[in-house]
């Protein structure tokens, strides 16, 4: 009898596979060429994150096309004028771009908050719903607080893994004496509290379980590089 696999176990395989490729190829073969491989990776992820999506209606695009400006948009303050995250420059590792920053920061952007979002969603609501029975709250106000505050916090939490692998890169690199300042990941926190509160508001199904496993894939893949590169 052939097993019929689900979309999830598909796009995590898929997932699983190429970030392997991409781990091996940094460590073992080119890393420059696989490092310039990011952008086309991204764009597969981003690829299944909308396969595997039950609910794609016109809240969940509102939701990328707000989480893409916003990224593209504070990249750009931040690299003019320096005022939000710090001192730094990209550099043409990630593809094309606009006023300095690639545009598929954009896309990472969505990513990284979906993901972070979805993962507080989905591993979270049983403990939210049980704390709210005990206390005599609403399910709604607890659940709001834990996607955007632990969202948050999981997103900060997954910039500062990937940081130094980026540096090592060359996707971007720090002013400063190249040292990421904790100016940075405050920064991270606030934009990613915004995103994650317009995340809750906006009315499309957020149990996609890939989101959640890729998630734990990109994660380990830079506790990985941050572990082994040289």
């Amino acid at each position: 009898m052939t097993k019929k696999f689900t979309r999830y176990q598909i796009a995590t395989a898929l997932a699983a596979l190429f970030h392997t490729i991409g781990l091996v190829g940094i460590l073992y073969v080119d890393q420059r060429f696989f490092a310039r491989a990011t952008l086309f990776n991204l764009l597969l992820m981003f690829g299944l994150i909308v396969w595997t999506q039950k609910e794609r209606n016109i809240p969940f695009l509102f939701f990328f096309i707000i989480a893409f400006i916003t990224g593209i948009g504070v990249e750009l303050i931040g690299i003019h004028t320096s005022a939000i995250f710090g001192t730094y420059q990209y550099s043409n590792t990630l593809g094309p771009g606009v006023g300095g920053v690639p545009l598929v920061i954009g896309l990472n952007w969505f990513l990284i908050i979906f993901c972070c979002g979805t993962s507080i969603h989905n591993l979270l609501m049983r403990l939210i719903r049980r704390v709210a029975l005990e206390k005599g709250r609403k399910p709604g106000v607890l659940k709001a607080l834990s996607v955007v505050l632990d969202g948050a916090t999981l997103a900060v939490f997954f910039d500062w893994v990937m940081e130094p692998v980026a540096v090592k890169l060359n996707f971007w690199h720090w002013g400063e004496g190249g040292e990421v300042p904790g100016y940075n990941y405050f920064c991270w926190l606030l934009f990613s509290m915004a995103l994650l509160a317009v995340f809750h508001v906006c009315k499309f199904n957020k149990e996609n379980k890939f989101a959640v496993n890729l998630f734990l894939i990109q994660l380990m893949f830079f506790l990985l590089l941050r572990t082994l590169l040289p």
